[in-house]
């Protein structure tokens, strides 16, 4: 059988699986993580070596903001060069993973609270790739991307979340990439290279933040702009923010609590990644 046929075959009557797949959000951080090998891209190699290899891989990116909530339901979504000024190598990457229709129909229809519309459109961001790139460099598994309405409050995203669970036992794994922290403009690109350099503010939200996960305090979480002046300056626009809303979604009061990639970038930005499960 060849590929094409057997992923055409991955239908809708996804099996239960004796295990539940964890569920993680991923700070991605620059583009260029996708083709360096650094403490974050050797995590990200790790992290797959860690987990059950999945049937396939639903991804929240950050970088996928739509008006209305679209899955991409193609057979080969393609790579999405969603960025600029980086050199030639990342533009030259290609990640053919598989993606898979009859999947992405079904994940549509588990959400009753809204009109999950499929997308031939999309395909992969660089909040998808970079990491996959890594995680599963052969590009066999098939990879689909969930977009986020950005008309609608955290509430809606965090409750929208809890209709997919049933992928987690069907051996989907799910990932939020965006950055808990994250404002571009406030970047001190002349401390790049100070490894763990963070502004005081975006150390004490990025601990708030942890603190939280791990309390299972999930309100707070989801009404930030409650959290202070500290929280509107690490979440200045929400949608690094919001796939980390996802996840805690998705998250239930069983599932060990795991950081990784713990530190600030720049200033103004935390890679800092957490696997539920």
């Amino acid at each position: 059988m060849d590929d094409l046929s057997a992923f055409k075959n991955f239908t809708s009557s996804l099996v239960e699986q004796a295990y539940t797949m964890p569920v993680l959000f991923i700070g991605h951080g620059s583009p260029m993580n996708g083709i360096e090998h650094n403490m974050y891209s050797n995590q990200w190699m790790q992290l797959a070596k860690d987990i059950p290899v999945p049937k396939a891989v639903l991804v929240v990116s950050a970088h996928w903001f739509t008006k209305g909530t679209s899955i991409t339901a193609m057979d080969f979504p393609k790579t999405i060069h969603d960025f600029g000024g980086f050199p030639q190598a990342l533009f030259d990457v290609q990640y053919p993973a598989p993606g898979n229709p009859l999947l992405a129909a079904e994940t549509a229809a588990m959400v009753q609270s809204a009109t999950i519309e499929l997308d031939h459109d999309w395909g992969l961001d660089h909040g998808a790739w970079t990491i996959l790139k890594h995680m599963y460099p052969a590009a066999n598994i098939p990879i689909l991307q969930l977009s986020i309405d950005y008309t609608k409050s955290p509430s809606y995203h965090y409750a929208l979340a809890k209709e997919l669970y049933q992928l987690r036992k069907k051996g989907v794994l799910i990932i939020g990439s965006g950055n808990m922290v994250h404002n571009l403009r406030m970047v001190a690109w002349d401390k790049l290279a100070i490894p763990g350099f963070g502004f005081d503010w975006a150390l004490e939200m990025n601990d708030t933040f942890k603190q939280l996960i791990l309390q299972n305090q999930h309100a707070p979480l989801i009404n930030y702009e409650g959290l202070g002046a500290a929280a509107k300056l690490a979440i200045p626009t929400p949608e690094h923010y919001l796939p980390l809303i996802y996840t805690l979604g998705l998250k239930t009061e069983k599932d060990a609590i795991k950081f990784f990639n713990d530190t600030a970038v720049g200033g103004s930005l935390t890679m800092t990644s957490v696997q539920f499960g």
